[in-house]
């Protein structure tokens, strides 16, 4: 018996987004829109210097403002350690919810304070007086590296370990000996600064304690549950007695994956006994939400006269800022596409996860790829002109085909690189050759 196949209901068809329809008519609910009854505002007591040692907190001048309601520091925090990273089992933890003796940012939250309005709350906290210890700041990823330099981490080194290595490393036959054979040895150096999402909507939430002992969150964060768990390990409280809701995030881009504001607001929503709201302002969503990481990257290149690209080697430097969060995560996704979308024989790879004393970065739409495709697609141009190879020709030839194997031994499988390049140089209006458009991600006949 003969099945007909169902025709396709979405692929191929325009589709109404589901949630756009309540954004152009204003329908659409954000935390802004949100009031509760006896709603009570947190603001940030934050380091107005990178580097500190904290000597003592007082809270004597804000007490006196009208309105204040309390505070916390980090003794107030059940686990007062940030855990996004545990997870999914990345170690160690090092980055205090609030900060408890050292700070090492400019904008690191010290403590918070509650105040019945925003305005109320802002007063307090600007009262606050902080007796700090300045010490050395480190702020450029090699100078971190360096033997004395200020360090940043606990744990003694300004570098992410990765299997007791100082970098996350990848070998694949040799370099020094390909480069030797190449006709040509070209070098690059790339760099990106951090990059700030720039939400409209900026970071935040509202907790709401409940008569039966629960707490109501209404967060913008992008990943709900991984924010209920780590609230729920920092608070040492079972998930069962939270309910997150979200949905809209009014912009993301990997910003909103840190779990900054819940457990805050939730603390003081149980310690108070009414809804916090604790919302970033724009300036603290600038200078202090977690941006795509600064890159420093260096490419050498071993390439043959005829542009087949024998040896490539490099060296990448990953600023994590202060704390982890998402960076050693990100610095392994680097290196695994350090090479690019190649076929290279002999590729040395080594990533820095480099500690400074800026504003920690985390995750960011493809955070540690785009770096990497960004410096090598350069690379790929400047070979190009260096060999007056057409750059169409360049890639081709060196992209990688069904079979293949990458630098970190996987096998490529299902790869449609090639037939992504002749659309689109198509696309562009450019004529390739009939020997170009006759290549296929199935073979490499003639491209040897």
């Amino acid at each position: 018996m003969t099945t007909q196949a169902k025709p396709f209901d979405v692929i191929g068809r325009s589709q109404e987004r589901q949630e756009a329809r309540g954004h152009v008519t204003g329908d659409t609910i954000y935390i802004d829109d949100l009031k509760f009854p006896r709603m009570a505002h947190m603001k940030a007591v934050r380091s107005p210097v990178p580097h500190a040692k904290i000597r003592s907190v007082d809270f004597s001048e804000a007490e006196k403002v009208p309105g204040y309601i309390g505070h916390l520091t980090h003794e107030d925090v059940p686990k007062n350690t940030y855990t996004i990273l545990t997870l999914i089992g990345v170690e160690p933890d090092e980055e205090k919810v609030l900060a408890e003796d050292r700070v090492r940012y400019v904008g690191e939250p010290i403590a918070v304070v509650v105040a019945e309005t925003e305005q109320a709350a802002f007063e307090a906290a600007s009262k606050v007086k902080l007796d700090l210890e300045e010490l050395p700041a480190v702020f450029d990823v090699e100078e971190a590296l360096k033997p004395d330099a200020p360090v940043v981490t606990h744990w003694g080194t300004n570098y992410f370990v990765y299997e007791g290595h100082e970098c996350r490393r990848i070998r694949y036959g040799d370099t020094e000996k390909a480069k030797q054979e190449a006709d040509h040895v070209i070098t690059g150096r790339y760099q990106m600064s951090p990059i700030e999402h720039a939400p409209v909507e900026t970071t935040g939430c509202i907790a709401k304690p409940e008569a039966d002992g629960r707490v109501t969150v209404y967060t913008n964060t992008q990943a709900i549950f991984f924010t209920l768990d780590n609230t729920a390990i920092i608070l040492q409280m079972p998930t069962s007695k939270l309910r997150f809701i979200g949905g809209t995030v009014g912009g993301g881009f990997g910003g909103k994956v840190d779990v900054i504001t819940e457990p805050l607001a939730t603390l003081g929503a149980l310690k108070f006994g009414r809804p916090i709201r604790y919302v970033y302002t724009r300036e603290e969503e600038m200078q202090v939400s977690s941006t795509r990481s600064a890159s420093r990257i260096y490419i050498t290149d071993g390439v043959t006269s005829d542009g087949r690209i024998i040896s490539r080697e490099v060296t990448t430097y990953e600023d994590c800022g202060a704390y982890s969060r998402h960076t050693p995560y990100g610095v392994t996704k680097h290196a695994a596409n350090a090479a690019g979308p190649y076929t290279i024989p002999n590729v040395k790879i080594d990533v820095y996860c480099v500690y400074t004393n800026r504003p920690p970065s985390s995750a960011m739409r493809g955070f540690g790829v785009t770096e990497a495709s960004f410096a090598l697609e350069m690379q790929m141009d400047k070979i190009a002109r260096e060999l007056n190879i057409d750059p169409w020709e360049l890639r081709l030839r060196n992209a990688y085909r069904n079979g293949d194997e990458r630098p970190y031994r996987k096998i490529t499988q299902d790869a449609t690189l090639v037939e992504t390049i002749q659309a689109a140089a198509e696309m562009a209006g450019v004529e390739l050759s009939a020997e170009l458009r006759a290549m296929s991600s199935n073979d490499r006949e003639g491209v040897n």
